[in-house]
C-alpha cells in the first residue's frame, strides 16, 4: 500500500472523526485531569490493542502490535484544554468556561485515526507503535509525568523515533512545517514581588513604595536582554500581569507590588543565564529603592530539538502522499514551548506544525492559537490521522 492510499483511506474516516473532534470540543477539560475526554478516547480505540493507563493522570498508552517482531514507534497526542472563555459562535462552542483553543481537539481526533489506520495494517507492520493521549501540555508538564511513568517503555524498549503533529489556525491550511534542530523554545517564567513599607500617597517620602522598582525593574529586564544576550540566540522575556495597590484607592502606596513573566529561550545556556541576571538585576533595583524582592522561577521545558534523519522523512512522506507543495521548511524557530521537547530528548524524532486556518479566512489577519476566537478546520483531520501512521509505519518498515 502506497502512502497516497493510505491517505484516501483516512478521508473515510474524516466524518466519524469530525465528529469526535466537535464532541471533544463541547467537554474541554483543563490540566492533568481529563476524566471526560479520556473516556471518549477510550471508547474509540477500543478493541485496537492493548491499553496502559496511568496511576497518576489520565492519560492512556494504546499499543498496535505489528504482524512481524521489531522496534517501537511513539506518536503523541494532547487532550487538555486551556483556561480561556470560547467567543466562536460555532454551534459546537464549548460552555464550560474552557476552550480548546490550541487545537488539541483535532490532535486527538488524529490520533484516534492514526491508531485505526495502523490497526487496519497491523499485519504489515515491523515493530509496534505506541499512541500516547496525554494531559497537560499546557504548562502542566503531561509528558514529563508521563515519562516518569515508563509509559514510553510499555513494549519493553525505547522507541527508535517518535512523532507529533501540531495544528495552528492562522497557518494556512493543510500545509505542513517544520526544521532541523530547534523547532520551539524552553519556556517558564517567573513571579517577581517587591515588598516595601505602605503608607500615605502625599508623603512617599515617609514609605517605601514598591512600585516604582516594580515599573523600573519590568523595563530594566528588555534593556538586560539586548545587553547581555546575542541577538542571534534569542532570548525573550514579557510581562503578562502586573498586580499592585487597590483599584479605588488611588493615595495608598501598597506594601507589596507584584509581577509575572514568561521567559523563552533556545538553548539551556541562556535558560541559566536568564535566571542568574535577572537575579543579579532585581536585587541590584530593590537595593537601590529600599525595598527587598523575592523572585521565583517556575520550572521550564526543554528546547523542543527535531532529528535531522526525522525530518528527512517528515519531507520524504509528505511530499509522496500529498505533494512537495504541501511542505515547507521554516527559517527560524518559534518562541511557543513544547513538553514534547522532553519526549525528543529521550529518543529522536520530530514535531510537525500543520495549518489549520478554515476557507475563508485570511491567515494573516487570523485569530492565533489561545485566542478565545481561535477557529480550527477539521478538514485537517484525515491528512493528519494519515501522517502520523505512515511515519509509523515507513520508520518501522525501513529500519
Amino acid at each position: 500500500m502506497s502512502y497516497r492510499e493510505l491517505a484516501e483511506e483516512a478521508n473515510q474516516y474524516s466524518g466519524v472523526l469530525t465528529q469526535i473532534r466537535r464532541e471533544l470540543h463541547q467537554i474541554p477539560e483543563f490540566g492533568l485531569q481529563l476524566p471526560k475526554t479520556l473516556a471518549r478516547v477510550l471508547e474509540s480505540i477500543h478493541g485496537l490493542g492493548e491499553i496502559t493507563l496511568s496511576k497518576n493522570i489520565t492519560s492512556a498508552v494504546l499499543r498496535i502490535k505489528g504482524g512481524q517482531p521489531g522496534p517501537t514507534v511513539l506518536l503523541r497526542a494532547d487532550m487538555d484544554a486551556l483556561a480561556v472563555v470560547e467567543d466562536t459562535g460555532l454551534d459546537f462552542a464549548s460552555t464550560n468556561g474552557f476552550m480548546h483553543a490550541c487545537g488539541h481537539d483535532l490532535h486527538v481526533a488524529m490520533g484516534i485515526g492514526a491508531a485505526h489506520l495502523l490497526a487496519t495494517h497491523k499485519d504489515e507492520i515491523k515493530g509496534d507503535v505506541i499512541i500516547w493521549f496525554q494531559p497537560g501540555e499546557e504548562g502542566h508538564g503531561g509528558a514529563d509525568v508521563m515519562l516518569a511513568e515508563d509509559m514510553h517503555l510499555v513494549t519493553g524498549q525505547l522507541p527508535i523515533a517518535a512523532y507529533g503533529i501540531h495544528v495552528f489556525s492562522s497557518y494556512q491550511k493543510g500545509v505542513f512545517g517544520s526544521k532541523v534542530g530547534a523547532l520551539m523554545a524552553a519556556a517558564g517564567g517567573m513571579t517577581v514581588e517587591f515588598k516595601g513599607a505602605g503608607g500615605h500617597g502625599s508623603m512617599p517620602w515617609l514609605s517605601k513604595d514598591p512600585i516604582a522598582p516594580m515599573s523600573e525593574a519590568i523595563s530594566a529586564l528588555q534593556t538586560m536582554i539586548n545587553k547581555r544576550f546575542s541577538a542571534f540566540d534569542p532570548v525573550v522575556i514579557n510581562v503578562g500581569w502586573v498586580k499592585a495597590g487597590d483599584d479605588h484607592t488611588e493615595n495608598v502606596i501598597p506594601e507589596t507590588a507584584s509581577f509575572g513573566a514568561t521567559i523563552r529561550t533556545f538553548s539551556e545556556a541562556n535558560t541559566a543565564k536568564i535566571r542568574e541576571y535577572s537575579t543579579e538585576l532585581l536585587n541590584g533595583i530593590a537595593a537601590a529603592h529600599g525595598v527587598s524582592v523575592s523572585i521565583e522561577f517556575h520550572p521550564s521545558t526543554k528546547v523542543l530539538m527535531n532529528d535531522a534523519v526525522a525530518i528527512e522523512r517528515v519531507e520524504r512522506i509528505i511530499g509522496e502522499t500529498f505533494g512537495a507543495e504541501r511542505y515547507w521548511t521554516m527559517a527560524d524557530p518559534i518562541a511557543g514551548g513544547e513538553d514534547f521537547a522532553s519526549v525528543l530528548e529521550a529518543m529522536p524524532g520530530a514535531f510537525i506544525f500543520m495549518g489549520a486556518c478554515p476557507p475563508g479566512n485570511d491567515p494573516a489577519n487570523a485569530s492565533t492559537n489561545h485566542s478565545n476566537r481561535a477557529l480550527f478546520d477539521d478538514s485537517d483531520l484525515a491528512d493528519g490521522a494519515a501522517l502520523l501512521a505512515a511515519l509509523a509505519l515507513d520508520t518501522l518498515n525501513n529500519v
